[in-house]
Order: structure tokens, then sequence, then C-alpha cells
């Protein structure tokens, strides 16, 4: 039946078309008119095209074709931009260093017409659609970037700390202060914000040998590239949106009012600490630049001026009116020391947004000229006492806690909690500690979950290496949400439960491979304050211990006691209680109870000297102990990890040769970890006399005790 259903179908279907066909056929055809042929007229394919942001790149400086960064070369004959200068003032030569057209990458191989801008494809095309990465004049290759890394390749001058040292090597000067013909002022060139801006990762300004530096200024999150806080195409500062974090900026001059808690020094040491940091930087370059002019004229015996618009810039100021005439030609009585001066003294002028780039790196450049220059000028030194290099430690970007992974390239899980730019903010709200970024020092992020009010993150316990869980608010008052926020990361990283750990079942006298120091980490403050309530420092078996500190209700808290961003002890506080007090140093001489603790015969002596005088008692108990037990000599390094070291010349001080790693302590007993645990313990907290006294008191007597010391004369809180 299937098979006749469609045979049918089919037929109906054929029948259909049959008859439409006939019945179209006998219709007339409508007629209609034919236009002549006509020749289509030529289109412009550019005439529909849009290019996006072309209004606003005509308006930048990168579109400027009548100004000198475009014109330099006009003269010359052919008037062509230099192979050594096509890179960054031409849109060829930008393109042939980036291999854009087919050349080899990272160089620019030939002289390029005048009449070039920066156009379009210099920065829109297949090679910076995925550039990553930038190599620095100092040959340091910046990695991890994004589209930033276009601006970075002409924005980085073209100088550094590596080229000024070779240049001085070469010359070959008998001394810093010794003039050479062959030596003359290097320039590191113009606008070279990403050398600012990163620091000492970069290592564009002179960076003076044992000196330690900032790194790369992160900003916050949403604004920390060039082109987060830069209009890409018109090069403009965003300003409307600096305003949702500076309240009173408004326009681009106002900028250089911007002063953040991060930053409470007073650098310049004009006693101004809410000035804006661009009139820091200025007042520390005004003082590097009278200290240059000094040096050239008592050390050198030529007057020296600089003008900001002339090349070479500095120049032999023969009339002594401090201004550079027509008729005064280049400085040249140049020394090692005042090409290194000189160089810093341009970086920052060079760049006019460095305040904003990274302010804190030029202030230490210049900081450190002025002080080297310093050291060859004598009664003419210019006066830095008022003067700050770096920051609280929270911000303070060039310091151990923070450039200790500069090499590694990031902040092992481990560490980052505490020493990453928003690490801490991650843990509380995670639970996790993952590897983080590189920082220089805390962001407001990190302890502030709101950047227009700037509350801070409420952390409800805190849980201490010993396992022991605090939440301080039951200790100091409901209203207090600062404490706990502080103790997670001022907690340190052992505890007494570790030293249990690591000793357990070793006998108290006997060495063994299984021992190795414990570090408790620095400023674990929190598990001082708290006592055998956190178990911080190592407790003797069978003793008693003081729990937490309970100071008063007006100082109750850690921001109580301490600047929240300065932390600096709050003077004021103490002074409404001790009287005796003038200024922080006079805290050493606060006593709150009473006892000859140390044994000295003076029971009046501040807590603090207390403390020293037991702690360098313990030291030498220690050192006895270990010449007599494992007849080798021991010595403590603060500075240097892992802080005690084999004494091998018995003068009972870790010298530079063995304070080395290789050179640690090894013949470790129980007795000895136990009682070296809790004096590094002591001497991490420098606070800790305050923090709590008699807790501190208690673990250096017992270990006086157990090593078998004389503790007669002595009393034990």
């Amino acid at each position: 039946m299937r098979k006749i259903f469609l045979l049918a179908s089919l037929v109906v279907m054929l029948v259909f078309a049959v008859w439409t066909g006939m019945a179209y056929a006998k219709q007339e055809p409508a007629l209609k008119p034919v236009a002549p042929y006509q020749e289509p007229e030529p289109r412009d394919p550019l005439k529909d095209l849009v290019v996006p942001n072309v209004d606003a790149w005509v308006s930048s400086a990168h579109a400027a074709i009548d100004t000198r960064p475009f014109r330099a070369w006009d003269e010359d004959d052919p008037a062509e931009v230099p192979t050594s200068c096509a890179k960054c003032h031409s849109t060829t030569g930008y393109r042939d260093y980036l291999g854009a057209d087919g050349s080899e990458a990272g160089v620019t191989d030939a002289a390029v017409a005048v009449g070039e801008v920066i156009s379009c494809v210099a920065c829109h095309n297949d090679v910076t659609l995925t550039k990553t990465s930038v190599v620095m004049p100092s040959g340091v290759e910046l990695t991890g970037l994004g589209d930033e890394s276009r601006c970075m390749e002409c924005h980085q001058g073209r100088e550094s700390k590596v080229s000024v040292d070779k240049f001085i090597a070469d010359a070959a000067a008998e001394s810093d202060d010794t003039v050479s013909d062959k030596l003359r002022f290097r320039n590191i060139h113009y606008f070279p914000a990403a050398a600012t801006k990163y620091g000492t990762l970069a290592k564009g300004g002179y960076e003076y040998d044992g000196k330690a530096y900032d790194g790369n200024f992160g900003h916050v999150d949403d604004y920390n590239s060039c082109i987060k806080c830069h209009n890409p195409h018109t090069l403009k500062v965003k300003v409307s949106e600096c305003a949702a974090c500076h309240e009173d900026v408004a326009e681009v001059e106002d900028l250089k009012d911007v002063r953040m808690a991060g930053s409470m020094k007073d650098y310049d040491g004009d006693g101004d600490v809410e000035e804006g940091i661009y009139y820091e930087l200025q007042g520390v370059s005004e003082l590097l630049y009278g200290a240059i002019q000094t040096y050239a004229t008592t050390v050198l015996t030529t007057a020296i001026v600089y003008d900001a618009s002339s090349y070479p810039y500095f120049f032999a100021d023969v009339n002594g009116n401090d201004a550079k005439d027509d008729d005064e030609g280049a400085y040249f009585a140049w020394t090692p020391r005042l090409v290194k001066a000189t160089y810093n003294y341009q970086t920052y002028q060079k760049d006019p947004g460095a305040f904003a780039h990274g302010g804190k790196y030029d202030i230490q450049l210049m900081y450190d000229s002025t002080m080297d220059l310093n050291a060859a000028l004598a009664d003419s030194a210019v006066d830095m006492s008022a003067m700050s290099r770096i920051d609280a430690g929270h911000f303070a970007g060039s310091e151990t806690a923070f450039r200790r992974w500069d090499e590694e390239g990031a902040v092992p899980g481990s560490c980052a909690r505490c020493h990453s730019g928003n690490g801490l903010a991650m843990y509380i709200a995670e639970g996790v500690n993952i590897s983080q970024p590189i920082a220089n020092g805390f962001q407001c992020a990190n302890c502030h979950n709101d950047l227009v009010e700037f509350t801070r993150y409420e952390v409800e316990s805190v849980k201490f290496p010993s396992g022991m869980t605090v939440d301080a608010r039951e200790f100091i008052g409901e209203e207090d949400t600062n404490t706990n926020l502080c103790m997670t990361c001022h907690q340190g990283r052992e505890s007494g439960l570790s030293v249990d750990r690591l000793t357990k079942g070793i006998e108290a006298d006997a060495t063994s491979d299984k021992l190795r120091f414990l570090n408790v980490h620095y400023f674990a403050a929190g598990a001082t304050r708290f006592g055998a309530d956190a178990n911080g420092a190592y407790q003797y078996a069978d003793k008693e211990y003081a729990g937490f500190f309970e100071h008063t209700d007006d100082a109750a808290s850690c921001t109580d006691c301490h600047g929240a961003h300065s932390l600096q002890v709050e003077t004021a506080t103490c002074m409404e209680c001790h009287e005796e007090m003038e200024d922080s140093e006079d805290i050493r001489d606060i006593r709150y109870t009473f006892g000859d603790w140390n044994g000295n015969g003076d029971d009046e002596e501040g807590i603090y000297y207390e403390v020293t005088a037991m702690q360098e008692a313990l030291y030498q108990a220690m050192q006895d102990y270990a010449l007599e037990t494992v007849e080798t000599g021991i010595a403590y390094n603060p500075a240097a990890y892992p802080y005690f070291f084999t004494d091998t010349n018995g003068n009972s001080v870790a010298d530079p040769d063995e304070s080395v790693r290789a050179n640690g302590f090894a013949k470790w007993t129980p007795r000895l970890l136990q009682a070296a645990y809790n004096y590094q313990y002591v001497s991490k907290d420098p606070g800790a006399f305050a923090h709590n006294g008699a807790y501190v008191l208690q673990v250096l007597y017992d270990g006086l005790e157990d090593l078998g010391a004389d503790v007669s004369g002595m009393e034990r809180p």
C-alpha cells in the first residue's frame, strides 16, 4: 500500500506542473525599459573606513609632527632620524625594532627619513598583540606585562646603573674625586616613566652599592600600568578616575597635592608631612642640586649650573651668576662622584610624572646622591638630619621584607600572606596562601575592604603557630576590630610547641643531626602580648607563664599604641599615664612593676633595660654552655641567616667571614636550641618589653636557669 500511495502522489505532482507551465506560457510577458550601459564611478576603498580613536591620537604628542622629537634632524644632511634614535622617533623605526616588518627583532637596522610620527601601526600590529616583556637599558628583562609593554619600549630611558658604572670604570679615575677628561655627563634621556615605575627591578637610576631601593610601584589593582592611568591615544591622565580615591583632584595640577597614608615620612626634611609627594621630590631635588653646586665649587673649584632646556644640561658657570649664559659652555671638570649625582638629578628632572610613577625610588636615588656628595664636603655638607629615605615597615618597598624575592620573580605562598601587596586580604577572604607578585609594600586593599570609606577587614579570631586560637575582642572589648587583623601577621612562624616537637626524644645535652635552629620570624608582637595564651616562646615544663598583658582601656589594642600607617608608637597616648615620657625613646624608661629582675641592683630602671640585661646574660650563658658541652664556640648575628654561627676564631663575635650560611652553627643540643630560640624570640620583637615584659623576662630567666647560669641575684616575675 505504501508504494501505491507514493506512486499516486508522484503522478499528481507531474500533472500539476504541466498544467501550471501551460498556463504561464499563455501570458504576455511584461516589457521593461533597459538603461544604456554606463562606466561605474571609481570607488575610494578608504572612503567609508572609520579609524577608531584617530581624533584622540591627532591631539597627542605622538602625532605632533612639528615638534622637536620628530624634527630634531631637519638640518642634517641627509635629513633623517639616525639608527640610534629611530626606534622611538618614527613608526618605521619602532616596527623595525619589533620585527613587525620581518626584520630582526630587538634592533633598529636603518635610519628613517624625517617626517614620520608615532602612528597607529606602530602600536597595533601582529607583534604588539602578543608582546609581554621589555628589555630595559640595564639589560634586565621585565616579563609578565600587558599592553603597557608597547609604551615601555620607548619610555624607559637610554641609560642605567649598569651603563654609568661601565662608563666610570672605563675612565679608570684614581678616586671618586679625581677629574678625568674621559668623563662627561650621562643623560638618561626623556620621559623615562617605566624606569621610575619599576625602580630597582629595572635599575634605571644610579643605585649606590650596598643600598636597597624600591621596586615596581603597584598603586592599586585597577590602576597599575601606563594605560590604566593614561589614555593610550591622547596620552592624558584620566584625572576624573583619580578623583574616586583622591577627593580633591579635579585637574592634572591637583595631582601634585596627593599624599596617601603609605607615605608618612618627611623626605625633604622641611617639617611638612602633609604636602603632596611632588613637593617632597622637589625639596629633595633642590637639596641635591645645592650639594652638586657646593661640590663643584669647593672640591673642583669650578662652578656648575643646570639648564633643563639646553644640551648637555650642565654648564660651567664662569661668571658665578647661577645662570647659564650664551657664552658659557658645557661643564668639563667631571669626577665619578659628580657623574653619579648629576645622572640621578637628571633622572628625576626628565620624568615630570615621577611623583606618581614611583616617587619614592627617585627620592632614594637623590637622597643617596646627596649623602655621597656629603662624604666629600666636610663642613659644607647638606644637613640631612631631618630627611627620611624610607617609609614605615608596611610600605618600606626597598627593604628585605619585600625585596627578598626579586630574583625568584614571585613571593611564594608560604610568605605571601605578610610579604605581598594583597596577600593578607586574600588570606582573610579565602583562607589560603598562594604565590603572589613581588610587592613594593602593602597596598591599601590589603587591610581595607573599602577604598572609599577605608573600613578595615574584620577578623573573627587568630590561630597562632602553636595551634592556640585567640579572639582579641574577648580580652580587649568588642569595639576593637584591629588587633586580630594585625595579629594575623604579627604572630611569628614558630612556637614553643614546634620547639618541643623538634627536640622530643633527644637527651637534653646530646647533639643530633635532627636538630636545627628554629627561627620564630620577625615582630611576633601578637604572640608576645598574649604570652601563655599563644605560647609563642619556648615555655619550660612545670613553669607558670604570664598570659595576655592587660594595659589600660586607652592603650588596649595595637592601633591604640601604634599609628595604623606610621606604625610609630603613639607617644601622646603613653604620656597620659607616664609623665616622664617626652619622646618615643623615653618609653624605655617606663617601669610599671618593681623588682630587680636582672640582678644588677637597680629596681627602678625601665623594663627595657631589665630585659636587655637578662638577654645579654642568656647569650653569655649560651656561649659558655656551647664551649663546655659541645666544645664549639657559638656567635650570633641578627642580620645574617641562620643567625647563629660557629665562632671559628673564638672571639665571641660573628665576624663577616663567619656569618655565612655554610658556617651556620650545627652542634645543637635540645637545651641549647631552646635557649637560642627564646633569645631570638626576644631579639626579633624589639617592643617585647612593652608588649609583655613579664612573659619575656620569665622565658629568659628560665633559659638561664636551665643552662646552669647563676641566677641567685635575679628575680623571676
